[in-house]
């Protein structure tokens, strides 16, 4: 009785670990959990390097055809938020987009992909620059993993019209946080 509770746990383990299947994931070598001044905005009172991280990612599910990463900031009072990067029609055999790809002079970006503008008002990627004294912002890193292989959008696309149609096209999707503060002077 012992050895075939045993067979059936083991039979149970492998067949589970064979059909796992991967999920589709985010990561970054230049972040952790709170922004520097790396990734800071420069302007509106800040003074950061305004450099994009580093982000890869993985496990990319069947029927990707392209890309997309946005960040946003839900805690800005804006009554709705703040679109602080968004880059679209990344092609589907990429998994990495260099620190510093967020500034379209660049060209650190594949091929084909557009960096649309932002709520700051340009293209490419704006930092972190939360009021101060406003306390903890979280920016919200979201690569997509997209069913078609281009958006059909330009790179005067405001955010919102780009997230309606990364909606409507998303078939995965991964993010990380980050935090930052800007403190009173």
């Amino acid at each position: 009785m012992k050895k075939s509770s045993f067979l059936l746990l083991v039979m149970a383990v492998l067949s589970s670990s064979l059909f796992a299947q991967s999920t589709f994931t985010l990561s970054s070598s230049a972040i952790g959990g709170e922004a520097t001044v790396t990734e800071e905005f420069n302007g509106f009172g800040c003074t950061g390097k305004n450099q994009s991280p580093q982000l890869s990612w993985k496990n990319a599910p069947e029927g990707t055809k392209s890309f997309a990463v946005t960040m946003y900031d839900p805690d800005a009072p804006t009554g709705s938020g703040w679109w602080h990067w968004v880059v679209f029609d990344i092609p589907e055999s990429t998994t990495e987009l260099p620190s510093g790809s967020g500034n379209p002079d660049l060209n650190l970006t594949p091929e084909g992909a557009i960096q649309s503008v932002t709520d700051f008002g340009g293209k490419g990627y704006g930092g972190p620059c939360p009021p101060e004294g406003h306390g903890l912002h979280q920016y919200i890193i979201t690569v997509y993993a997209l069913k078609t292989a281009s958006l059909g959008l330009s790179a005067d696309t405001n955010p919102a019209v780009v997230g309606y149609n990364l909606w409507n096209n998303t078939l995965a999707k991964a993010s990380l946080v980050m935090y930052y503060q800007r403190k009173k002077e």
